[in-house]
C-alpha cells in the first residue's frame, strides 16, 4: 500500500512541477521579445527550458520547454505554436536526457546537444513548411544561436544553485 502512495504523490510531484515549469518558460520567453526582421524574436524561454530540464530531467523539461513555449507563441506569434511544441519540447527532453545532473560538463554539453537541436529544427520548419526560403531561415540562425548562449550561461548557474537547495523527493 505504502509504494501504491508513493507512486501518486511521485505522479502528483511530476504533473505539478510541469506545470509550474511550463508558466514558468512561458513568462520568460514573454517577458522580454525582442523582434527580428523575419518576424520571430529573441526571448529567455530557453533559460528556464534548461533550468525545468536540468533540475528535473527530461520529462519536465520536455513538458515544460513544449507546452510553455508554444503557449507563449500563441501570444502574438501564432504560426510558430505547432512548430514550437515539437522543437522546444525535443529541446528541453534532450538537455534531460544528456545531463546526468551531477557535473557542469554534462550540463554543457545537455545545453550544447539540445541547442543544436532547436537551431536546426527551426531552421528546417522556416525553410520547408514556413517557407521562407533558405536565405530567410538562414537569417535566424545567429538569433537562436544567441539565445541558447544565453540560456546556457543563465540556466546552468540557476540549475546549480537550485540542485542545492531543493528537497530530493523534488529532484528524481
Amino acid at each position: 500500500m505504502r509504494t501504491k502512495f508513493m507512486r501518486k504523490e511521485f505522479l502528483l510531484i511530476q504533473i505539478s512541477l510541469s506545470a509550474v515549469m511550463a508558466a514558468l518558460v512561458c513568462v520568460a520567453t514573454l517577458i522580454i521579445r525582442i523582434p527580428n526582421p523575419m518576424g520571430g524574436y529573441f526571448n529567455l524561454g530557453d533559460v528556464m527550458i534548461f533550468v525545468s530540464a536540468l533540475t528535473f530531467g527530461p520529462v519536465i523539461g520536455g513538458l515544460a520547454g513544449g507546452i510553455g513555449s508554444a503557449l507563449a507563441d500563441m501570444i502574438g506569434f501564432p504560426i510558430f505554436a505547432p512548430f514550437t511544441l515539437v522543437i522546444k519540447g525535443i529541446e528541453g527532453s534532450i538537455a534531460g536526457l544528456v545531463t546526468n545532473r551531477k557535473s557542469i560538463f554534462r550540463d554543457t554539453l545537455a545545453v550544447t546537444v539540445a541547442g543544436v537541436e532547436m537551431v536546426v529544427g527551426y531552421f528546417l520548419a522556416e525553410f520547408y513548411p514556413l517557407q521562407w526560403g533558405l536565405g530567410g531561415a538562414l537569417a535566424e540562425v545567429p538569433g537562436n544561436i544567441a539565445q541558447i548562449v544565453i540560456g546556457g550561461f543563465a540556466g546552468i548557474p540557476t540549475t546549480l544553485v537550485l540542485r542545492r537547495r531543493l528537497p530530493e523527493i523534488l529532484k528524481h
